[in-house]
């Protein structure tokens, strides 16, 4: 049976490329929110939150920023590793792993965001650049802006999401990171594998899933922003 011009341009998977039915994308999005295809430059929305995050400030600053905003402890735009640690401590990690976890994340993203043509030994991340570190082989949900595109961030789930519809186990996790790798790129592969991790161990559910509202919530900081009030209560 022939396939009508309307059926090509509309469709979702082609017959010979067996990856489009393994990892199917949704096309109802505009019944929950418009335009998903849109990148959004402030706000973090999906089916369940069309408007974004509650309560969460975007305070003028992208999406990205605002995941790394959190770690700003004095709000002057830029984030040093003692921050960093100082933010981890905050989310529940141990004084060890957050040391290390936060100076590799300076190392890497200090020279990348950088003002200037020089490194700077402190290994500051500047804010307003924190665009520029980012790398390959991720889930595609930010821009090379800082933007968040909602369609990027469905599609994490209906690629990946097979046991449920609103998370990932663990190894649907590995297959999301192992499914977005591009080809010769080492760096932003492992980068990818130990960032979803590393949200894994500190924001899996009940049922050792990372939920969708977890997820959506890394790529505003507001997952940050509810980790800290929940252990500052259990202090």
């Amino acid at each position: 049976m022939a396939i009508s011009d309307d059926e090509v341009a509309m469709a979702t998977v082609a017959p010979l490329a067996p990856v489009t039915f393994q990892r199917p994308v949704r096309s109802d999005l505009e019944e929950f929110f418009p335009k998903p295809y849109m990148a959004r430059a402030m706000a973090a929305p999906d089916t369940e939150h069309p408007d974004g995050t509650p309560d969460h400030k975007a305070a003028g600053m992208s999406v990205l920023q605002q995941h790394v905003a959190f770690f700003d402890q004095n709000d002057d735009g830029i984030v040093y590793p003692w921050e960093t640690y100082t933010g981890l401590r905050d989310i529940g990690l141990n004084v060890i792993f957050a040391a290390i976890v936060g100076l590799a994340f300076n190392v890497v993203f200090s020279y990348p965001t950088r003002k200037g043509s020089l490194p700077n030994l402190l290994l500051p991340v500047y804010i307003e650049n924190v665009h520029k570190g980012k790398h390959p082989s991720d889930s595609g949900t930010y821009d090379t802006e800082g933007r968040y595109l909602p369609v990027n961030f469905e599609n994490m789930f209906s690629k990946y999401g097979k046991t449920f519809p609103d998370k990932l186990t663990l190894k649907e996790l590995w297959n999301m990171t192992e499914g977005n790798q591009t080809s010769f790129d080492l760096l932003g592969w492992i980068l990818e594998k130990v960032e979803w991790a590393l949200v894994y161990l500190i924001a899996k559910d009940d049922e050792g899933c990372l939920s969708k509202e977890a997820m959506r919530g890394l790529f505003d900081g507001s997952l940050f922003e509810k980790l800290a009030k929940a252990n500052k209560k259990t202090d």
